[in-house]
């Protein structure tokens, strides 16, 4: 067990590394599209904010798989995966992410909804800035919610008795 809680701990960090290059891009596909006002820049705005909670849910549905949980399967299966990852779940595990980041990283999924069931032209501009702008702070927030996280994990990787 303990092998694994390590290799879900590195895969988290190697994650967050990754979720950042993303946040980068999109600020600096943002700053290309105010200066230059082409549309392309949008777009890859947009589709790094859609990256940016890909790799987010892919870290949940992990986790939750690491820890036999059974996955949400309805229709809205997404915003149950959030919910459920916010929430802590007794002798199994805590929450892996607080209230505050569940509620901001939501913006996030309804806007990967968004992009994914759009044509690319009818990106708005005024839908992603806010987005775009606070992408950093909730990147810093979410990654201190893992830190408490993996510190779960390194603390139960410590007490197994297998170890």
């Amino acid at each position: 067990m303990t092998d694994f809680l390590t290799e879900l701990a590195e895969q988290i960090d190697g994650e967050i590394a990754n979720l950042e290059r993303v946040v980068r891009d999109a600020e600096e596909g943002w700053q290309k599209f105010i200066s230059s006002g082409d549309r392309l820049y949008l777009i890859s705005v947009a589709f790094n904010l859609h990256g940016f909670y890909t790799g987010v849910e892919q870290l949940f549905e992990d986790i939750t798989t690491f820890f036999n949980e059974k996955m949400p399967r309805s229709e809205t299966w997404h915003k149950g995966l959030l919910l459920q990852v916010a929430t802590e779940i007794p002798e199994l595990r805590p929450a892996v992410i607080s209230q505050r980041s569940r509620d901001a990283l939501d913006e996030y999924r309804k806007f990967r909804h968004l992009v994914r069931n759009i044509y690319p032209f009818q990106l708005e501009a005024a839908r992603i800035q806010p987005l775009v702008e606070s992408a950093t702070n909730i990147l810093a927030l979410f990654k201190s919610d893992l830190l408490e996280f993996t510190k779960f994990l390194e603390n139960q990787a410590g007490a197994d008795p297998q170890a």
